[in-house]
């Protein structure tokens, strides 16, 4: 059911909300958080179709927030509300609002959004595309416990994730590090495998991916090693291997699905690791609403201390002596570091 308003208000949307629910016999009981999505027209689809498939494991009021910038100052200038209401099969699991804001209340979504939040329910804000600088000082942003983002769709990632680290607060996360779950899981078990301590890493995968950068990060601050930065032509992640006192330690995906991983003194092993949907990234990340520490140790590690196939700062900085001054900070970790 689609309910199409034009030029509304926040409290009509509401009672659209009401009279829908009751004209399909659908409760408004069960959803469990309210999802605010913030994109433009063009992603609009994808990241609803994305949240929709989400729902079906976090039933939730999805509100999509699309700022329309019109093109005369006169229309700028005036403040403008449209909205579609969706119930029903047309918004998976839950409901949606579909909101579009022209000229003045542009600047003010917050306002529009925090009536139509779900009473005594956990708010999650999602920047499908333009992050803001600081999500936590967004004004959507503050009305959230969570705040994702996605670097990947940014258009200089690496500089993004950096950006990310200086404003770092509890509650922020990002799908470049649900991107990486699946690695991280097949590291530590194969970590689980064998009786030895690491003493070197290289990451390889695309340039200016930032997945890869974050798991460079986890990998150097959880095992306290000198870890490298080698670049492939993707896609995405497609190797990490990690040198040790019983051999060499790797985990291949060449083709984005299969991967092979390789432990000294044991046959190879095919393990799925394939690229994981938006809808996928989304759901993992709304299974939990605490900060992630795990995620925070990685952001604030510094790209400037990992290594490229070179040897030299990762990011041109001035610490060249980081392979060495990991080295001599700890003794290679045990397997269990990198849980």
């Amino acid at each position: 059911m689609k309910i199409d308003l034009t030029d509304t208000t926040s409290s009509k949307i509401n009672k659209a909300l009401v009279q829908g629910r009751r004209a399909i016999g659908t409760p408004a009981v069960g959803m469990v958080l309210t999802l605010v999505i913030v994109t433009d027209e063009e992603n609009a689809y994808d990241a609803l179709k994305a949240a929709n498939d989400a729902s079906r494991e976090h039933p939730s009021r999805k509100l999509v927030v699309v700022k329309r910038v019109s093109r005369s100052a006169r229309d700028r200038a005036k403040a403008r509300l449209d909205a579609e209401v969706r119930l029903g099969v047309e918004a998976g699991t839950g409901e949606t609002v579909v909101l579009r804001l022209y000229g003045e209340v542009i600047d003010h979504a917050q306002s529009v959004v925090l009536p139509l939040l779900l009473p005594d329910a956990p708010v999650v804000v999602w920047w499908a595309v333009n992050a803001p600088v600081n999500p936590a000082k967004d004004p959507l942003g503050t009305l959230a416990q969570r705040r994702v983002t996605d670097t990947y769709a940014a258009e200089h990632p690496i500089e993004e994730l950096k950006a990310r680290a200086s404003v770092y607060t509890p509650g922020d996360t990002d799908l470049a590090w649900s991107r990486i779950t699946p690695w991280r899981s097949m590291l530590a078990a194969a970590l689980d495998q064998v009786d030895c301590d690491v003493t070197s890493v290289e990451v390889a995968g695309e340039e200016h991916n930032a997945s890869v950068e974050l798991l460079a990060m986890w990998l150097a601050n959880r095992l306290k090693v000198p870890v490298k930065r080698a670049v492939s032509s993707g896609p995405g992640l497609t190797a990490v291997r990690m040198e040790s006192t019983c051999g060499p330690i790797v985990l291949d995906r060449a083709d984005g699905t299969l991967a092979t991983l390789c432990i000294e003194g044991q046959p190879d092993r095919a393990v799925a690791l394939k690229r994981r949907e938006t809808s996928e990234l989304i759901a993992e990340e709304l299974r939990r609403l605490d900060p992630d520490e795990t995620y925070a140790a990685a952001l604030k590690f510094g790209m400037e201390r990992l290594e490229d196939g070179s040897g030299k700062a990762a990011s041109g900085g001035s610490d060249k002596a980081t392979g060495e001054a990991a080295k001599k900070a700890a003794a290679p970790a045990k397997k269990a570091a990198a849980k």
